[in-house]
């Protein structure tokens, strides 16, 4: 009876009913109900606008401190809204903030031209991250989600969506099971607490509604071992769509498996609009960039020197100029025409262009034995004075064949992963294997964040506990 009238009131709803229910860990489809039909999404549309935002960020285009100029474009966006006032600046996290958790129209707008320069630009690249995810049958034409011809999804796309957000992002992804939280000017609530509240294990994703679409809602939910994403297109009512978006997700956890193997979702490379690849962002350019090294290419071997310890200045790039000030103060005297030092824009463009490039490929380790001991190096460079006691473990980012290997990789994982690492000492050491590229003085909650964070990025990270 439940089920028939389910599929009554579906069909009484003026949008179309369509819905999936995926096994999150293997991507596996356990339900589908016009998964391929083509469908407004709705606020569904900003899950994409804020996966791009977090590849902009993780490509080193934006900050999440970026002060964003509000236009009137986006200020005139209607409800829901955060009220942003034309001319006035706000942080990126804050709008972030208010586009993910009280879906906010303004916010959205503001982001997506913040990253392309105009909305209209930033919905293409939506797109070709779309097709770039496999969403094949999805077009966005604005970072909103209000209704617009040829602005459409389906809830296979959706679901897909979901899943790589969850994967691809997770040092993002708590920000959608916040009940609510500061979007700078104001607090702001969960359009989807309603699930949050009543449903266990429930932890997103995000809500959306327009009079064409309906109320749609693309929701996941961990319980033990299992997560299940369920995806529902058309609902009549927030009421309905909750109590819907529960039964797929109970079907879910009754036809997964206790234990499946987890294949993680390839993360798309984006195509830029002429077709080729997309390397960097609006921020970093790689004409221009120095085309040799700054270091001296003789490095003689020297007796062992006290460690350097530079204090952090104003900003990344003025502690990575002193790294290289106190490194060439300690080696050789350079040549004539390398005694001045390299000015700080030469020395970003050149750690830019580091970013850009792979990073150093480590040599090959075995895990090390707890306690064991090992040979240390002649020298120690960090970069920045640990001003808090108590934080005795470390993580390793790799074993290298040489010192500037080590480095290299150091100041490259620094500049990605600096929410984790900003006061952590980074420390080249050597053993009988190799230069062992290590951040010291973490706690061990932060070594193990750092090392998730840095593993979902493909980068090679070990957390080493006290002793």
């Amino acid at each position: 009876m439940i089920c028939c009238a389910l599929i009554l009131i579906s069909a009484a709803s003026a949008a179309p009913y369509a819905a999936m229910v995926m096994d999150a860990r293997s991507g596996k489809v356990l339900h589908s109900r016009n998964a391929d039909t083509k469908l407004h999404p709705a606020s569904l549309t900003k899950m994409m606008t804020l996966y791009v935002v977090f590849d902009a960020i993780q490509k080193g285009e934006i900050t999440t401190e970026t002060k964003v100029l509000i236009s009137r474009k986006a200020a005139a966006e209607p409800p829901s809204k955060l009220g942003l006032k034309a001319g006035h600046s706000i942080q990126l996290k804050y709008l972030i903030r208010a586009a993910a958790v009280k879906s906010a129209n303004d916010a959205a707008t503001a982001l997506g031209e913040a990253i392309s320069g105009s909305e209209a630009a930033f919905a293409r690249r939506m797109t070709r991250m779309a097709k770039a995810m496999g969403m094949s049958q999805t077009t966005f034409k604005n970072a909103h989600g209000l209704t617009e011809s040829g602005h459409l999804s389906t809830a296979r796309d959706m679901t897909l969506l979901g899943r790589h957000l969850f994967y691809d992002f997770p040092e993002y992804y708590n920000l959608f099971s916040r009940k609510s939280t500061s979007a700078g000017t104001k607090m702001v609530n969960n359009t989807n607490r309603r699930l949050l509240n009543a449903y266990r294990g429930a932890d997103g994703i995000k809500t959306g509604y327009t009079r064409a679409a309906g109320y749609n809602l693309v929701a996941s939910a961990e319980r033990g071992n299992e997560r299940v994403i369920a995806t529902v297109f058309g609902g009549r009512s927030t009421a309905w769509r909750t109590n819907r978006i529960a039964e797929l997700l109970d079907m879910g956890f009754d036809r997964s498996p206790t234990r499946v193997a987890v294949r993680k979702p390839k993360r798309p490379i984006l195509m830029a609009e002429n077709g080729s690849q997309s390397g960097a962002g609006k921020t970093i350019r790689t004409s221009g960039l120095i085309t040799r090294s700054i270091r001296p290419r003789g490095r003689p071997v020297v007796a062992p020197a006290e460690d350097v310890l530079i204090a952090m200045k104003d900003g990344i790039s003025d502690a990575l100029a002193e790294v290289v000030v106190a490194q060439a103060a300690s080696t050789a005297t350079p040549p004539k025409e390398s005694a001045e030092v390299a000015p700080k824009a030469v020395l970003t463009a050149s750690l830019a262009g580091a970013l850009l490039s792979p990073p150093p490929r480590p040599a090959k380790r075995n895990v090390p034995t707890p306690n064991a001991p090992e040979a240390r190096d002649d020298q120690v460079v960090v970069t920045r004075m640990s001003t808090s006691g108590g934080r005795h473990w470390a993580i390793n980012v790799g074993r290298f064949s040489s010192r500037h290997e080590a480095e290299k990789m150091l100041l490259q994982t620094a500049l990605v992963e600096l929410g984790t690492l900003d006061e952590a000492l980074r420390k080249v050491v050597r053993s009988t294997k190799g230069f062992e590229a290590n951040f010291v003085g973490l706690s061990e909650a932060k070594a193990e964040l750092a090392c998730r964070r840095l593993l979902a990025q493909n980068v090679d990270c070990l957390p080493l506990g006290p002793g």
